[in-house]
């Protein structure tokens, strides 16, 4: 199974990637990976914080599945069209949305067979961008060994991870999906160096930041959750349908 890191703007459809960056692709199976592949190519789009992370925890408060947005704008329509849908957004509460893009926040709601509407920076960009895989996971810490499963499982032929944050350079997204790809190729790993790596990245300082100057937008107990390994049981598949991409929740 060959695996690749790239950032959203350097996907290409599936066609070249590079490692961290820096170099071709590396190549990683799990033993039995010479089995036919189910699929050619997945992707696995990482937000670790916070957008995949806030995704899972709606999913295990019982959300049917989230309509990833294209813009702020287009959030606000769904909502307009369908006022009992859940609309949440990056930054500080807005008018038109009902939520921020916050797990600790989504943690304490009872959403069962709620739909949300999702718009962030990072993750629903990354996801949209390759809305066309025949795999599209959408992943963070805490759905990191499901993910792995669901990948072993389907046994694709390549494996991208997209990281969404810093323009494919985000250490808590980079660390999130070396953690996967191990777990991919079947090998024991340890999440506390990858989640170590995670909290000394930049994005989990601003958090930090944010929570000392009273920023609306984050919760204090965020940071926290991001950096949780393997809590949910469950991946997060994403699919057009009809005309929309629908995150949902796909048991192991």
């Amino acid at each position: 199974m060959e695996q690749r890191f790239i950032g959203t703007a350097e996907w290409d459809g599936g066609r070249v990637g590079v490692l961290d960056g820096a170099g071709p692709a590396a190549s990683a199976g799990p033993p039995g990976s010479r089995e036919p592949s189910e699929v050619g190519e997945a992707v696995v789009v990482i937000d670790v914080l916070r957008a995949f992370t806030t995704a899972a925890w709606a999913f295990a408060g019982g959300a049917e599945r989230i309509v990833l947005a294209e813009s702020p704008a287009q959030a606000r329509a769904l909502k307009s069209c369908h006022p009992d849908w859940l609309t949440l957004k990056d930054g500080p509460p807005a008018p038109g949305f009902d939520a921020v893009n916050s797990p600790a926040l989504m943690r304490s709601l009872d959403l069962r067979g709620r739909t949300l509407v999702q718009k962030t920076t990072h993750g629903t960009v990354g996801t949209l961008a390759a809305r066309e895989a025949p795999l599209l996971l959408c992943a963070g810490f805490t759905v990191a060994a499901a993910t792995a499963g669901a990948l072993r499982a389907a046994r694709p032929r390549r494996v991208t991870y997209m990281i969404t944050g810093e323009g494919g350079r985000a250490e808590e997204d980079l660390a999130c999906a070396r953690y996967i790809a191990e777990l991919t190729a079947g090998r024991t790993a340890d999440p506390a160096p990858y989640l170590h790596r995670a909290a000394a990245s930049a994005a989990a300082a601003a958090l930090a930041d944010g929570v000392r100057n009273g920023y609306r937008g984050i919760h204090p107990g965020d940071t926290a959750l991001c950096l949780e390994a393997d809590v949910h049981d469950f991946a997060m598949a994403a699919a057009v349908e009809e005309e929309w991409v629908i995150l949902r929740r796909r048991e192991r």
